[in-house]
C-alpha cells in the first residue's frame, strides 16, 4: 500500500469574502484545482469534503455541495468528514486511504467554511462545540477563552511570556506580507502586538486580540493521484509520512500544558519519515493562539517544555532561522476558515516544495512539515512532505 501524491491545488483569498456560502466557494475553487493538476473533472473517483459547519449554514450535506458548485463532478462519489479545525486534514487522510487501498486513482480534497456571515458571539458558540460542553460551556469568550485558561496556565507554570506571544505574532504578520491569500496582509509589529490598546484589547486571559486568529471565509483544495497516475503529470509531492494522535477531550482530564497527542503525531511522522527536524525546510503549524505555537514548538521538540519561549528568542523559527515556522503567515495572518484550514496548510506546504510559492518561496525548500490540531490539541495531524518531481 503506497500513499498517493499531491499533482495539483487551488487556493482562494481567505478573509471576508463576497461569495454567499460554501457552495460559491467551492465553485471558485474546485475549477482551478482541476486546471492546475492538468485532469478534467472526468478523472475524479472520489470526493472527500471537510467543513466543520455546525451552525455557520443552515444548509449541511456539504459533500453534495460540491458537485452542485461544479455540475461535472455531480455523480461522483463524495463524502463529508468532520474533526474540528482538523476538519481538513481528516478529509485528506480519508482521500489518501480511499486511494492507497486501491479504490480510485484520483480524488479531490475540498475544504471550505463561510464563518464572516455570523455574528461574532454566535461564531464564538459554535466553535464551543470543539471543546467538551458538559464542563466548558460556560467558558468566557468561547475558545478564545479557553486558549486564555492554557496561556494563563503555562505563565504560572513558567513565567510570563506575553512578549514571546506577542513576537510569534509579529513573525507570523510579517510572513503573511508576502502571501496574496492572506486574510490580512499588514505588517503589526512586535509593539503593536505587545501593547494592550483600544485597537488591540485583552480578549480572554493574558492573550490580546493580536493573539488570535481571524474569522475568516475561505476553501481549498488538494489533488491527489497514486503514484502511477502521478508520473504523467506535470508535480508529484509525495507523503514521506503522516500521522495522527489524539487526547482526552476534556481538559480536566490531562495536562493541556503537555499538547501530548500533538507531540505523539510529531513522534510518529519524523520516526515512519526516517528523518529528524534538521532534514526539514519549513513547517506550516496550527497557531490557532499565539500560545498553541508556543506550545507546538516543544511538542515538535524544538525546545524542552517550559522553554518554547527560547525558539522565538533565538529567531530560530523566523523566515531566515534554522527552521521557519508559518512562511505563509499561518491561521494568524492567512486566516481560519476552520474546514479549509488542513488543506489550506497543505497547499502552503507544497507550493514552497515545488517552487510555486511566490514572494513566499524559500530558496530550495526539499522537504516540509504540516501539523493540524482540532480543538485544543485534542486531535493531531502531522504530515512529512518532500517532492518527487
Amino acid at each position: 500500500m503506497t500513499d498517493p501524491m499531491i499533482v495539483g491545488w487551488s487556493h482562494t483569498r481567505f478573509g471576508k469574502s463576497d461569495a454567499p456560502d460554501t457552495e460559491a466557494l467551492m465553485a471558485e475553487a474546485v475549477p482551478a484545482a482541476l486546471e492546475h493538476a492538468g485532469i478534467t473533472a472526468a478523472d475524479v473517483d472520489g470526493i472527500f469534503t471537510g467543513v466543520f459547519n455546525n451552525g455557520f449554514s443552515r444548509q449541511d450535506f456539504q459533500a453534495a455541495l460540491v458537485g452542485m458548485a461544479v455540475p461535472d463532478l455531480a455523480h461522483v462519489p463524495a463524502t463529508r468528514f468532520e474533526n474540528a479545525c482538523a476538519t481538513g486534514s481528516a478529509a485528506l487522510h480519508g482521500a489518501m486511504d480511499f486511494i492507497a487501498a486501491g479504490r480510485g486513482r484520483i480524488a479531490l480534497v475540498v475544504g471550505a467554511e463561510k464563518m464572516t456571515a455570523t455574528p461574532t458571539a454566535e461564531v464564538g458558540d459554535i466553535l464551543l462545540g470543539a471543546s467538551y460542553r458538559a464542563e466548558e460551556a460556560e467558558v468566557d469568550a468561547g475558545f478564545a477563552g479557553l486558549f486564555g485558561q492554557i496561556a494563563a496556565g503555562y505563565f504560572q507554570r513558567h513565567g510570563d511570556r506575553s512578549e514571546e506571544l506577542a513576537m510569534i505574532a509579529a513573525k507570523n504578520h510579517e510572513n503573511g506580507m508576502r502571501n496574496p491569500y492572506a486574510h490580512m496582509q499588514k505588517d503589526l509589529g512586535l509593539a503593536f502586538c505587545n501593547t494592550i490598546s483600544d485597537r488591540n484589547p485583552r480578549v480572554a486571559g493574558p492573550l490580546r486580540r493580536s493573539d488570535c486568529s481571524l474569522i475568516s471565509d475561505g476553501a481549498a483544495v488538494l489533488v491527489l493521484a497514486d503514484a502511477e497516475t502521478a508520473a504523467g503529470l506535470s508535480r508529484a509531492i509525495a507523503f514521506r509520512a503522516r500521522a495522527q494522535a489524539n487526547d482526552a477531550l476534556a481538559l480536566s482530564r490531562r495536562d493541556v500544558l503537555e499538547f501530548r497527542g500533538a507531540r505523539a503525531a510529531w513522534a510518529a511522522a519524523l520516526a515512519q519519515a526516517g528523518v529528524t527536524l534538521d532534514d526539514l525546510s519549513l513547517v506550516e503549524t496550527h497557531d490557532c493562539f499565539t500560545i498553541a505555537e508556543l506550545l507546538e514548538y516543544e511538542a515538535m521538540g524544538l525546545a524542552e517544555p517550559g522553554q518554547g519561549h527560547r525558539v522565538i528568542r533565538e529567531g530560530v523559527t523566523r523566515r531566515e532561522g534554522r527552521l521557519p515556522v508559518n512562511l505563509s503567515g499561518g491561521l494568524k495572518s492567512k486566516g481560519h476558515p476552520i474546514g479549509a484550514t488542513g488543506v489550506s496548510q497543505h497547499v502552503m506546504a507544497a507550493m514552497q516544495l515545488a517552487g510555486e510559492a511566490g514572494e513566499m518561496q524559500l530558496p530550495g525548500a526539499t522537504m516540509a512539515g504540516v501539523f493540524n490540531m482540532g480543538g485544543a490539541a485534542v486531535t493531531n495531524y502531522v504530515s512529512i512532505l518532500e517532492r518527487v518531481r
